[in-house]
């Protein structure tokens, strides 16, 4: 029987990852001692990884695809297939960022004023590639941890660490010198897997669907009823994917309205819409917008 071989990171990424597949439809279960977790789909067969290391098992073809981030496969400089930008909105409204930073105190202004320095960081491949194409010779060190201590207690000049705010750095007497890059997660794909007819259905059908459940994260559906003749004005104010749902109701000069708004707007529509006339308004959560 073929199988798709699906990586599952362990990590950050494991707990948002299992709520997004469940939303799209696959209930995946483990437990802490379990790296082959069930999933409710004969099609796939599930295997718990390390994101730092996803994109290089499914480089080689351990795995068909997987979920890692943009920082890894670049990492890694490992040759996959892209399938999908996956953003966790639930998780993070923020991307991830891979930042250069010091100590407050350090005469560092500039990449060029760290030639011949010493970094930290555990992005060691791709922070070597940054610098020598910036022409700065640097000594780049792995991190094992405690990236942001290392660099206040100088047993390094600098270090490259992830951060979303870099509200933590600051806390912790650190300055940012410069971004080096935003990394999300991505679905990936085998390339020998992505040319199996079977396995890129397999993969496309995954893609379509997670994406599905992420796009709904940030809407919902609301519905009310408007008296016919106030209808226009209530119209005027409704924002929708596409035109909204009308209909009459049952021997009545009433009319039930229905559309799709972004989450962020509706507590400030709903009064709104009363204002306007709309009464006996819903709204509820979706699991899936494609």
């Amino acid at each position: 029987m073929t199988q798709l071989v699906l990586g599952i990171p362990k990590g950050s990424l494991q707990e948002s990852t299992l709520r997004l597949f469940s939303q799209s439809g696959w209930r995946i279960s483990l437990s802490d001692r379990n790296y082959f977790p069930e999933i409710n789909d004969p099609d796939i067969s599930c295997s718990i990884c390390r994101a730092q290391e996803m994109s290089r098992y499914v480089d080689s073809g351990t795995f068909d695809a997987g979920l890692t981030g943009k920082d890894w496969i670049m990492e890694n400089d490992s040759d996959v297939v892209v399938v999908a930008d996956l953003v966790y909105s639930k998780v993070s409204q923020r991307p991830a960022r891979w930042v250069l930073a010091v100590p407050f105190d350090s005469p560092v202004q500039d990449l060029k004023d760290l030639q011949g320095k010493k970094i930290a960081t555990e992005l060691v491949n791709f922070t070597k590639r940054y610098f020598a194409a910036e022409g700065v010779d640097v000594q780049v060190e792995f991190s094992w941890g405690a990236t942001e201590a290392k660099v206040i207690s100088g047993l390094c000049d600098a270090i490259v660490e992830v951060t979303e705010t870099g509200t933590t750095m600051r806390a912790n007497g650190l300055r940012i010198v410069k971004e080096l890059m935003q990394s999300n997660t991505q679905l990936i794909a085998n390339r020998r897997s992505w040319e199996d007819p079977w396995k890129r259905e397999k993969i496309e059908q995954i893609s379509l669907l997670l994406q599905g459940a992420l796009r709904a994260e940030d809407l919902v559906v609301i519905k009310m009823n408007v008296p016919e003749p106030r209808l226009n004005g209530v119209m005027e104010l409704l924002p929708s994917l596409n035109a909204p749902t009308i209909a009459h109701l049952y021997k009545s000069d009433w009319l039930s309205v229905e559309t799709v708004v972004s989450r962020k707007i509706v507590r400030e529509l709903i009064p709104r819409l009363i204002k306007r006339g709309a009464e006996g308004i819903i709204e509820y959560s979706l699991n899936k917008v494609i």
